[in-house]
């Protein structure tokens, strides 16, 4: 609270505003200290006008004990939110996520788990307030997508979603099958943080090479008819992004090398190739046997981590974008492996 403070009182000095850029990286700094601490002092603020109220209903019975049990129920769900932040202290925990889905093993059922796959993600990032933008969709033959690249935009975005990078694996009656036979498909979900616009990230020209083609999928004749999709390939690494959200063919590069340049952060921030393993240790071949996570509709219903062995039977629950419980186990069996 303090460098708060302190923060605020340098933000109306003088020569604050000398240096634009490092004001505004300030600011930025004083906004998130802001929005950490602010949740806390109103929970601490409502416990104590909780316990007001519980000390007169039981002096004179005035109140309503219903009205108590209902703001003790809204704030343990408030604690356990905030409990969850605490949680989150990464490096680039805070910023904004960009997350790519990729059908696997499993032919049309695999492309239409990936759809499922991003419903649920949407769903999730509704829930939360959070923004996202589909940027990049590459339809399946039949039905579903093969690929998809969405951006979440919200506060931590990428701390709640880093830990579902790796393999997800669905269980069902095949709508595809006309013997109605159980399948099992699989999907691989990456994310990876989008950085910063001042991040210090440098892309040589000369180690890139740019492809343009007409996007596909729903978009009107305007993508029949120009090549505005963008596909930039990063020789060095062979990392591939493409963009075919933007209409404009200037907007879609642009796009993508943001994109290209949080991939090759993520590369550049490991210290050696043991640990660039560990970071994309998930990301296997997406088909049985390296699943994280199991999604089973028959011949019972359940979802379960294989990492944390949490798992619940409530399987539409968590397909309409109710998956903090697994955020959670996660992110706790994430901290104490680290003070392990």
């Amino acid at each position: 609270m303090k460098e708060i403070v302190k923060l605020e009182e340098l933000s109306g000095a003088p020569v604050f505003w000398d240096d634009v850029a490092e004001a505004q990286k300030t600011l930025k700094k004083l906004s998130q200290l802001r929005s950490s601490i602010e949740p806390a002092l109103e929970l601490k603020g409502r416990v104590k006008d909780l316990v007001e109220l519980a000390e007169l209903v039981e002096d004179d019975g005035s109140g309503d004990a219903a009205d108590i049990r209902k703001e003790l129920g809204e704030i343990e769900a408030a604690y356990i939110r905030l409990e969850l932040e605490t949680l989150l202290s990464g490096e680039h925990d805070s910023s904004n996520a960009i997350m790519e889905i990729n059908a696997g093993a499993g032919g049309t059922e695999a492309c239409d788990w990936t759809d499922m796959l991003l419903r649920m993600y949407l769903r999730w990032a509704e829930r939360r307030g959070f923004r996202y933008e589909v940027f990049n969709l590459v339809p399946g033959d039949v039905a579903g997508s093969k690929n998809v690249t969405v951006r979440i935009e919200g506060r931590n975005a990428y701390g709640y979603l880093k830990n579902e990078r790796g393999v997800h694996r669905l269980v069902r009656i095949s709508p595809f099958d006309a013997n109605k036979r159980r399948h099992t498909s699989f999907a691989a979900v990456d994310v990876i943080p989008e950085l910063e616009d001042d991040a210090e990230i440098s892309i040589n020209p000369d180690e890139i090479r740019v492809d343009t083609y007409r996007a596909s999928g729903a978009g009107g004749q305007h993508v029949n008819k120009t090549d505005s999709a963008v596909r930039i390939t990063h020789i060095p690494t062979g990392i591939v992004v493409t963009c075919q959200n933007e209409r404009s063919q200037h907007k879609n590069r642009e796009t993508a090398m943001k994109v290209l340049a949080a991939k090759l952060n993520e590369l550049q921030s490991a210290e050696n190739d043991q640990r660039v393993a560990e970071l994309r240790g998930d990301m296997r071949a997406i088909e049985w046997g390296n699943q994280m996570r199991s999604y089973v509709f028959q011949p019972y219903t359940m979802v379960k981590d294989h990492r944390t062995s949490h798992e619940t039977g409530d399987v539409m629950r968590v397909m309409d974008g109710d998956i903090d419980d697994f955020v959670q186990s996660a992110l706790k069996s994430l901290r104490k492996n680290s003070q392990n």
